[in-house]
């Protein structure tokens, strides 16, 4: 039997960590929800694969309002869940979150303070919802098979992808996102720091050794601070070989949030990027990709794909 419109349907991500209490973070949540009157109905996902099926379940049982407590990925997976339904269906729903991850970029993009949960859930209720963009990125894998899988915040391709990647490991030892991310930098520094790639932006051809591409639809983890999710376009920042004092420069002008300024960050603004890698980790939403593309690789811009709820 569908629930009411009105009811949220709420899939609680717990975040791991030695500083997270889940428990006591849900309490807060609770809280909060009971004060502003919500009724809804929680389910805890128990495990990263199991999003997409519970958010299925919500779609299937007729939520109108489906809320994630988590970070960028948890939000990735129920996206692409979400994109999986008819355009019908997909429309009549909007997508919520209450930030509970290990990276809360397109939260932050919305400026929704992970630790001010009564703003967000009043933020929630009033239901102000904006048609937002989506990207696609579109590959084939090592059997050949054409894939896809969208992301809502960016796509990291090359050492940015292997920091994050190190960085969600080393965040369950430290707890901190910016000492999670020195000490990533730090392990990854002495390593190869530039993959042989060919990118094509608009009308230009690039082939070269570049350190990292991201493709933004939102922030980008501070890569492409200028990029919003519903106006139709990606920024692109590439990022060429910097020498090693330029690349303390630019890590420095990462934390403060002023990537672009640097020399050997060369931005574009597009609707389509095409790209071959060879040998780079390719990052969507803060993760991984399971099943690397082989070959070139398309991403594309889906304009006012799903409804997100403003806070």
């Amino acid at each position: 039997m569908a629930v009411e419109s009105t009811r949220w349907g709420i899939l609680y991500c717990p975040k791991g960590g030695i500083l997270e209490n889940p428990k006591k973070k849900w309490l807060k949540i609770e809280k909060s929800l009971k004060h502003y009157d919500i009724d809804y109905d929680k389910i805890v996902s128990e495990s990263m694969g199991s999003v997409d099926r519970l958010v299925k379940m919500m779609i299937n049982n007729g939520y109108k309002t489906i809320v994630i407590v988590g970070g960028d990925s948890a939000l990735n997976d129920a996206v692409n869940c979400l994109m999986q339904t008819d355009k019908r269906i997909r429309d009549e729903i909007a997508i919520g979150i209450i930030p509970n991850g290990l990276m809360n970029d397109f939260a932050h993009f919305w400026e929704i303070d992970e630790d001010n949960i009564d703003a967000t859930i009043r933020g929630l209720k009033e239901r102000k919802i904006r048609r937002v963009d989506l990207g696609c990125i579109r590959y084939k894998n090592k059997k050949g098979q054409n894939c896809h899988r969208y992301f809502i915040n960016c796509v990291n391709v090359g050492l940015i992808a292997a920091i994050m990647n190190l960085r969600r490991q080393t965040h369950h030892i430290f707890g901190s996102r910016s000492l999670s991310f020195i000490f990533s930098f730090i392990l990854l520094i002495f390593q190869r720091l530039d993959y042989k790639m060919t990118i094509k932006i608009n009308s230009e051809e690039i082939k070269r050794r570049v350190m990292t591409v991201c493709i933004g639809n939102a922030l980008g983890y501070g890569q492409t601070p200028n990029a919003v999710p519903y106006n139709g376009f990606f920024d692109v920042s590439v990022v060429y070989h910097p020498g090693i004092t330029q690349l303390f420069e630019g890590i420095y002008l990462f934390v403060k949030g002023k990537f672009l300024n640097h020399n050997a960050v060369h931005p574009y603004r597009t609707k389509e990027v095409k790209l071959t890698a060879a040998s780079a980790l390719v990052g969507i939403d803060g993760r991984i990709m399971s099943s690397s593309p082989v070959g070139e690789f398309r991403v594309v811009i889906e304009p006012e794909a799903i409804n997100f709820i403003m806070p």
